[in-house]
């Protein structure tokens, strides 16, 4: 398991998650759904090493597809990735807002959890001890072939049902109106 993500789920966020991206994803040319129509129906969350970055991963759906949205979350601007936006946390004040693929801690944490074959992190609200229930249960494949596996990691952003051939993938196993489904929502080498 990734670890343990702590959240604090009583937070006002302004804007929320929603209204950010609302605002981010018509400009993305991988997104074709209605920005004013968006309903996220999964989210996971893996763990930085240095507990630094959060590492926010939802599956958004608008207009009958669903999209994989991963953020990474930090408390000061960085050049290394690409600025979503910002928005004010109720507790943890001003939050810088990027895309995750862009940002290189998620790319080594995601790259890590695949080679070794983990999972996503539990979700734990601060002052709780219990994790919260998963809408999503996400594992690493590790190597099929037995080759190791280096490289970076590809984002899959529209979840189409397509497997895309490579050597290792990160899998997401959810039930979307109570159906199950199973998704490749990245892959490596």
């Amino acid at each position: 398991m990734s670890g343990t993500a702590h959240v604090h789920p009583e937070a006002t966020l302004v804007p929320n998650k929603i209204e950010l991206l609302a605002a981010w994803l018509p400009q993305q040319p991988w997104f074709d759904g209605d920005p004013t129509r968006l309903e996220k129906v999964a989210a996971f969350r893996l763990v930085d090493p240095d507990g630094e970055v959060g590492l926010d991963c939802m599956l958004i759906a608008s207009n009958g597809s669903v999209f994989h949205v991963p953020l990474t979350w930090r408390d000061a601007p960085v050049d290394s990735a690409d600025l979503i936006g910002t928005l004010e946390h109720s507790v943890l004040g001003t939050r810088y807002c990027y895309d995750a693929p862009t940002d290189p801690i998620y790319m080594a944490e995601v790259a890590r959890v695949i080679r070794e074959a983990d999972t996503d992190a539990d979700v734990v609200a601060e002052g709780e001890g219990d994790a919260r229930a998963r809408t999503i249960s996400v594992h690493g494949t590790g190597s099929a072939t037995g080759k190791k596996l280096g490289g970076v990691p590809v984002i899959l952003r529209k979840l189409d049902g397509i497997w895309p051939e490579a050597d290792a993938h990160l899998i997401g196993t959810w039930k979307p109106h109570g159906t199950g489904r199973t998704d490749v929502l990245a892959t490596l080498g």
